[in-house]
C-alpha cells in the first residue's frame, strides 16, 4: 500500500539555521546545556535523539517546512507502553484488524504545523511495518495502518513517543480527551499583562494629568524605571508568542500575521526605553501593556467563540443513515446514532457495518476497502469480530454490537483522501492569495506612514506606525469560509441534508446538469404499490421468496418483502448472489430460487414486465411493482428545470416513458435499461461536454456515477445505503425541499464574498484613521480581534438569515427527528 504523499517536494528551498543559542530541533533556548551534534545545539538529550532518528532516515526536511517544527522534550519522562501488548487493551484501541493488517487512530495534542503533518505521514520511513499514516490536522489525530508481521501496536506508539508525539491514550472511552476552550498558559499571560497594564497606568497617572515640575523629576524617573521593569514580563512572557512566531517566520523567509504585530510591540518598547532612559520622558509603556493585554483578550475571546461554535462536533451528530435492528421476531429501522452495544442488527448485501460487532448468523464476506483500501472481500465465521466501515457482499447477516457507533469515524471514512474530488474552489483560492500578500502590503503602508510623520512629529510617527501594524488584520478573510460554510452545513444537517465537507457547497454552485436515478430516487419505497400475477404461491414458497429477497437492500426487494407480510422466522439462505441491476438467487429450504428481471430468469417476452419468481427452474409468476412517485415531485422538477439541465437514468424498461416525458419535457433526456457502467459513462459524456454534473441516486446501482460526478447525492429512506463515493446524503422525507436546499447551498458563496467585502471595508476605514495618527495602538489592539469576532458573527447570522428566507430549519427541533 502506498504511503501518503509528502507535503513538500525535493526542490523546496532550505530554511535558514536556527537562531543562535536556540535548540536546532524545537527552537527553545538552550540555557548553557552544551549538547551538540554536528555543530548543531540542542536543549536536551531528547531533542538530540529525535534529530538523530530523523537524520538517520533522511527525514531532516521536517525542519524545512514550517517555522516552528520540533517539539521540546525537555523534562519529559520516558513513557512505558508494555500494557499495549495486552489483548484486551488492543481490542479497545484498534479500529480494525484481520490478523495481518491493523488500523488505529490516536489523538496527538502535539500536532501544530505542516512539519508535524509531513513527519507523521512519513512514518513508514521510520518503521517498515507502517503501511500508511494519515493526519487530520484540525482534530489533531493520526490514523495509522500497520502490518502485524513486521511491527506491533506497542512499537508504533513507542515510535511516536520517541519522535515527540506521544499519543494521549484514554482507555476509559478510547476517545479524544475533552479539549479545553482556553489553555492555562493564555490565562497566565493575560494575568501578567493585565497586572502590568493596571500598574503602569497607575504610575503614569501624573503624566495623564500634566503634573510636571522640577521638584518631581526624581519621581518621574523612578516611575519610568518602574514602568520598564513592569513592561519586561509583558514583552518576554505575555507577548513572547507573537515575537517568537514572527522571528521563526522571518527565519524561513516569509511573513506571517505576527510579523507586523511584533514590530509594533518592539517599536513601542524600544521607543519607550529610549525616551525614559535618554530624555527622562514618560514613554509609551502603558500603550505597550494595553496593546498586549487587549490582543490576548481578543485571542481568549476567539478561542472561546471558536470552541462553542465547533461545527465539526455539532453537525456530525445528525448523520442521516439507519440500521435494521432485530428485536425478537420484530425488525425495525433505528438511526445509527441511537444504536447501543448488545443490540442485534441486520446487514444486507451491499450495506455498511455501522459499528464493531460479533457475527451471530450468516456467511459474512466483508469488503473493507473503505477502511484499508483492499477490495478483496474477507470471509468471516460466526463468532468472529466485524469492524465498522466494512460492507457485506452476500447474504444478509446478523451481528451483536460491541461498541457504540462512532459518528466521527464514519465521517472520517467518508472524507478519506481516496474519495476526494478535484475542484477549483474560487473562494479558497482568493483567501490564499489575500493571506499571501496582505502582510507585505501592511508592512509597506506602515513604512510609508513612518517616513511621512517622522520629519513632522516623532510622537505621532511611532503611534501611527504601530497602529497601522496592529489594526489591519487578514484573519477576517481566513475565517469567512470555515464559519459561514460551517454554520451552513449545520443548518443543512438540521434539514436532513448532510454534506461531506464545506467544499461541497462551492461545488454545488457550479453545477449545470442534474442526473436522476429513477427507482428509489424519484419513486418512494413506502408509497409504492405491488401485485402478484401467476401461479399461487404456497406458504412454503412465500416463505422461501421472502427469505431470499430479505438478503437485498434493493427497493424492489423491500417492496416484495413488505407485500408478503409475516411468513414466520426467515429460513436460512445459502449460495446467495445478487447480480447488480438483474436480481437475486440462492438456495432456500432445499429449493433453488431466482427473483429478478425477465432476462435474469430467461422469461419469454410474452410474459410482460416485472420482477419474476423462478423456483427450481420453473417460472411461477411475476410481481408488478407500481411506481409511486415521491410527494412534491412535479413541483420539484418544475423548479429545477428553470435552473439546470435535467436527465434521467433508469435500470428499468421504458414502460413509464410517457409519464416521465411530461415530467422532463423532453424524451431525449430519458434513458432506460441502463446498467451501472452505462450510468457512469453517461456522466463522463456530460463532463466531456464541459458540464458540471450532479448525480442524485440511491447509492445501490449508481455508486460509480456518484463517484464520477462533480457532486454525488445519495437519497436515503430509513436504510443503510451510505457510500463514501457520495458527497452528500439527503433524507427522502426532504425530497420536496430539494430546490430550496440546493438554493441555500449555491447562495452561500455570495455570503463568503460579502464577508470578504466587509473585511476590505473594515481594513480601509481602520487604516485611514491609523495613517493619520488618529488611532492609538491600544484602540487598534481592541479593533483587530474585534474584526475577527465580528466576522464570525457575520458568517453565522448571515447564513441563518438566508436559511430563514428559504424557510429552512435553523436549529434542531426535538419534535422532528433527523432520521
Amino acid at each position: 500500500m502506498q504511503a501518503s504523499t509528502p507535503l513538500v517536494t525535493q526542490d523546496q528551498p532550505l530554511s535558514a539555521e536556527p537562531l543562535e543559542g536556540s535548540c536546532y530541533h524545537c527552537g527553545e533556548p538552550c540555557q548553557n546545556t552544551e549538547i551538540f551534534l554536528e555543530e548543531k545545539e540542542f536543549c536536551c538529550e531528547g531533542c538530540k535523539m529525535v534529530y538523530e532518528i530523523l537524520h538517520e532516515h533522511d527525514l531532516c526536511r521536517y525542519y524545512q517546512i514550517d517555522d516552528n517544527a520540533g517539539i521540546s522534550l525537555k523534562g519529559r519522562r520516558l513513557e512505558h507502553y508494555a500494557y499495549l501488548d495486552d489483548p484486551e487493551v488492543r481490542e479497545k484501541l484498534l479500529q480494525y484488524t484481520d490478523g495481518e493488517q491493523s488500523q488505529v487512530r490516536f489523538y496527538l495534542p502535539q500536532i501544530h504545523c505542516a512539519s508535524c503533518i509531513w513527519l507523521l505521514e512519513n512514518l513508514y520511513r521510520l518503521n517498515e511495518g507502517v503501511s500508511r499514516s494519515e493526519v487530520n490536522f484540525t482534530r489533531k489525530e493520526v490514523r495509522i495502518s500497520y502490518l502485524e508481521s513486521q511491527t506491533s501496536l506497542r512499537k508504533v506508539v513507542e515510535l511516536l513517543s520517541s519522535i515527540g508525539y506521544a499519543p494521549a491514550i484514554n482507555l476509559g472511552d478510547v476517545e479524544k480527551p475533552k479539549e479545553k476552550a482556553v489553555s492555562k498558559r493564555l490565562y497566565f499571560q493575560l494575568g501578567v499583562a493585565g497586572f502590568a497594564f493596571g500598574n503602569i497606568m497607575l504610575l503614569s497617572f501624573p503624566e495623564y494629568l500634566g503634573l510636571k515640575g522640577e521638584e518631581d523629576q526624581f519621581f518621574q524617573r523612578l516611575f519610568g524605571y518602574a514602568n520598564i521593569v513592569l513592561a519586561i514580563p509583558v514583552l518576554f512572557f505575555s507577548g513572547w508568542d507573537y515575537i517568537r512566531s514572527a522571528a521563526l517566520s522571518l527565519r524561513h523567509g516569509h511573513f506571517n500575521m505576527d510579523v507586523p504585530i511584533s514590530l509594533g510591540i518592539l517599536a513601542l518598547f524600544g521607543r519607550s526605553v529610549v525616551d525614559i532612559l535618554m530624555s527622562g520622558g514618560a514613554g509609551f509603556m502603558d500603550s505597550l501593556a494595553g496593546l498586549v493585554f487587549f490582543l490576548l483578550i481578543g485571542k481568549w475571546f476567539q478561542q472561546k467563540t471558536f470552541y462553542h461554535l465547533a461545527f465539526d462536533r455539532d453537525y456530525r451528530s445528525y448523520f442521516p443513515i439507519a440500521a435494521l435492528v432485530r428485536d425478537g421476531h420484530e425488525e425495525r429501522s433505528v438511526p445509527v446514532q441511537k444504536l447501543e452495544p448488545g443490540q442485534t442488527i441486520i446487514v444486507r448485501n451491499g450495506e455498511l457495518i455501522p459499528a464493531d460487532g460479533l457475527l451471530l448468523k450468516g456467511a459474512a464476506r466483508i469488503d473493507y476497502s473503505f477502511v484499508t483500501g483492499e477490495a478483496e472481500p474477507l470471509a468471516k465465521q460466526v463468532g468472529e469480530k466485524l469492524f465498522a466501515g466494512g460492507r457485506q457482499m452476500g447474504e444478509r447477516i446478523e451481528l451483536t454490537l460491541t461498541k457504540k457507533v462512532s459518528q466521527s469515524y464514519l465521517t472520517q471514512l467518508w472524507n478519506d483522501a481516496a474519495f476526494h474530488k478535484d475542484g477549483d474552489f474560487a473562494a479558497k483560492r482568493l483567501a490564499d492569495r489575500v493571506g499571501r500578500y496582505f502582510t507585505f502590503v501592511i508592512l509597506l503602508i506602515s513604512a510609508v506612514t513612518l517616513a511621512y510623520w517622522i520629519p513632522r512629529d516623532g510622537s505621532i510617527a511611532f503611534n501611527a506606525f504601530t497602529a497601522v501594524l496592529i489594526v489591519a488584520c487578514p484573519c477576517a478573510v481566513a475565517l469567512a469560509i470555515p464559519f459561514t460554510f460551517g454554520n451552513s452545513i449545520r443548518i443543512l444537517a438540521h434539514n436532513r441534508f448532510f454534506l461531506k465537507n464545506v467544499f461541497v457547497l462551492e461545488a454545488l454552485r457550479s453545477v449545470q446538469a442534474i442526473v436522476f436515478d429513477k427507482t428509489g430516487t424519484l419513486t418512494g419505497i413506502q408509497q409504492a404499490g405491488i401485485k402478484y400475477q401467476g401461479e399461487p404461491l404456497s406458504s412454503q414458497d412465500r416463505k422461501a421468496v421472502q427469505s431470499l429477497v430479505r438478503q437485498s437492500a434493493h427497493p424492489a426487494s423491500r417492496q416484495i418483502d413488505h407485500w408478503l407480510g409475516d411468513t414466520g422466522e426467515p429460513s436460512d439462505v445459502t449460495d446467495f448472489e445478487e447480480i447488480t441491476g438483474k436480481g437475486v438467487r440462492g438456495l432456500v429450504l432445499g429449493k433453488r430460487l431466482k427473483v429478478g428481471s425477465g432476462s435474469f430468469v430467461q422469461a419469454p417476452v410474452s410474459q410482460g414486465e416485472g420482477v419474476f419468481v423462478e423456483i427450481d427452474g420453473k417460472l411461477l409468476g411475476r410481481f408488478e411493482t407500481g411506481n409511486q412517485y415521491r410527494n412534491g415531485l412535479w413541483e420539484v422538477m418544475r423548479d429545477l428545470k428553470s435552473k439546470f439541465q435535467l436527465y434521467l437514468l433508469s435500470g428499468d424498461n421504458d414502460r413509464e416513458r410517457e409519464r416521465l416525458e411530461a415530467l422532463f419535457d423532453d424524451t431525449k433526456v430519458l434513458h432506460f435499461n441502463q446498467s451501472p457502467a452505462d450510468k457512469l459513462n453517461f456522466v463522463k459524456e456530460l463532463q466531456a461536454k464541459g458540464l458540471k454534473v450532479c448525480m442524485i441516486g440511491d447509492g445501490l446501482n449508481d455508486a460509480g456515477a456518484l463517484r464520477q460526478s462533480d457532486v454525488g447525492i445519495v437519497l436515503t429512506e430509513n436504510t443503510n445505503n451510505f457510500t463514501p463515493a457520495s458527497d452528500a446524503i439527503l433524507h427522502a422525507g426532504q425530497f420536496d425541499r430539494l430546490p430550496d436546499l440546493l438554493d441555500f447551498s449555491r447562495k452561500n458563496i455570495n455570503l463568503v464574498y460579502g464577508a470578504y467585502g466587509f473585511a476590505v471595508v473594515y481594513n480601509i476605514i481602520g487604516l485611514s484613521f491609523a495613517v493619520q495618527g488618529a488611532l492609538s495602538p491600544v484602540v487598534a489592539a481592541i479593533l483587530m480581534p474585534a474584526s475577527s469576532i465580528s466576522m464570525v458573527f457575520f458568517g453565522v447570522l448571515s447564513s441563518n438569515w438566508l436559511a430563514g428566507r428559504l424557510n429552512l430549519r435553523r436549529w434542531n427541533d426535538k419534535n422532528h427527528p433527523i432520521v
